[in-house]
């Protein structure tokens, strides 16, 4: 009878320290969060560039975005989390950006002359970056583990892309520019005029939230902008033409043929046969070609379960 009554006696004491460590000491009995997150992204990406544009006079941003021309981009991504508050991605992008002037609106205004300059590009962009991802309300929040949390983010970072800008032949056909240099692209006669490395470097930041629908799972919304180092994702930067006659002087017969069909589309209406010397401008040299994302996320943390270990009192009989 007394050793079943000291049985009870523990079996009551090992409850009471068991609620008293659950109760002060919440952290302690849960596995944690997965450190490693996979996740997987797509959205339209936009280009800012000399082409195409809004009326009047050229903007930066998003006032000159040609939303017909927007195509998907699509990304995965691997992050891991040293910290819930911080969190270091590696990610790769494929895209797609193009302008066209034709989608600037004849209104009458500034925008007529890119109308009537009438030029057109396209070209696939593949990205591979690093980032670093800070979530400022980590430090509000009220409770562990990760369902039902709403986390926003800021990002930046730096990678590297690959593009290779193509124009739209007379006879409906995608030529690839860069071989053609229709700026004059290490001419000598236009020593402004360097050749351009199709892989660069490129700067990014943004902002974005999560939620999670699961310990494990969230959804997520981020808007991501890249700086650039170049003026020639679409293949146009000076605002001079060059003289065509260099073109059989750099390029093969058959590349100079090319050259002088494209490097002048223009439809302008003053009286000359020689736009590029006095009247035409091709582009706008002061500022670098950009492009930014916006992404729908989803992704699904790895090798962590939050759930709360439950413990439960034990049973004598």
């Amino acid at each position: 009878m007394r050793t079943h009554l000291l049985k009870v006696r523990l079996s009551v004491l090992v409850c009471f320290l068991s609620f008293l460590t659950s109760s002060t000491k919440a952290q302690s009995i849960t596995t944690g969060n997965g450190k490693v997150e996979i996740g997987l992204g797509i959205g339209p990406m936009f280009f800012l560039g000399d082409l195409g544009g809004s009326a009047g006079a050229g903007k930066t941003f998003i006032k000159d975005l040609d939303l017909p021309l927007t195509k998907l981009n699509k990304g995965l991504y691997l992050n891991y989390y040293p910290a819930e508050w911080i969190g270091f991605r590696l990610a790769g992008n494929l895209g797609f950006v193009e302008g066209d002037d034709a989608q600037a609106p004849a209104k009458g205004g500034q925008e007529m002359d890119r109308r009537e300059r009438n030029l057109n590009f396209r070209s696939k962009i593949n990205e591979a970056y690093a980032a670093v991802e800070f979530y400022p309300t980590f430090f509000l929040e009220k409770y562990d583990g990760l369902l039902g949390k709403l986390r926003p983010y800021v990002l930046g970072g730096a990678g590297v892309f690959h593009f290779n800008p193509e124009v739209r032949d007379v006879d409906g056909s995608w030529v690839k520019t860069a071989p053609l240099r229709l700026e004059g692209q290490g001419f000598a006669e236009y020593p402004d005029s360097k050749p351009y490395k199709l892989t660069q470097l490129n700067v990014l930041v943004g902002f974005g939230a999560k939620y999670y629908i699961k310990e494990n799972m969230y959804l997520g919304l981020e808007i991501l902008h890249r700086k650039l180092f170049t003026d020639y994702v679409d293949d146009v930067s000076h605002d001079y033409y060059i003289d065509p006659i260099y073109f059989d002087q750099y390029l093969s017969a058959a590349d100079a043929q090319k050259a002088r069909r494209l490097y002048y589309r223009g439809t302008y209406s003053f009286p000359t046969t020689q736009p590029y010397q006095t009247f035409a401008e091709r582009g706008d040299p002061k500022q670098n070609d950009a492009y930014f994302s916006t992404i729908l996320r989803m992704g699904w943390r790895l090798g962590g379960n939050a759930a709360t270990k439950h413990l439960k009192c034990p049973v004598f009989y």
